[in-house]
């Protein structure tokens, strides 16, 4: 990271997957600038980690020429993007953390806050 990049904490709150894929975006360009990102899926944004990972409109993006969700998030892990899945998203979608991706880390809002250094860019998506 560069000292005129201040991190960037990304929280996806809601089920929609247009959403989290807006994040992803966010997050890999942040990251390819040399930014350092984290991406907090709270609540009901867990269930997007449903494997195997889609999103509706996913052939759409597809047939773009665009990343599908899955092929995103991918990129946003090799990236170094930080994604932590809030434990209790995990229980009310019925996952375990066992069945994400090894690169996601469980933890919730008090962690991540913890975490949170002053200046950090938050966006709420």
């Amino acid at each position: 990271m560069t000292d005129s990049r201040p991190p960037l904490l990304l929280v996806a709150t809601t089920d929609d997957g247009e959403r989290l894929r807006g994040g992803l975006t966010l997050a890999c360009a942040e990251a390819a600038l040399g930014g350092s990102v984290r991406l907090f899926l709270q609540l009901d944004a867990v269930a997007l980690l449903r494997p195997p990972l889609s999103a509706p409109r996913d052939a759409a993006h597809a047939a773009h020429g665009l990343p599908t969700l899955a092929v995103l998030l991918d990129d946003a892990l090799e990236l170094g993007v930080a994604l932590v899945a809030c434990q209790s998203g995990l229980a009310l979608a019925g996952l375990d953390a066992s069945l994400l991706d090894s690169r996601i880390a469980p933890g919730g809002p008090v962690g991540v806050l913890a975490a949170t250094g002053a200046g950090e860019r938050l966006v709420i998506l």
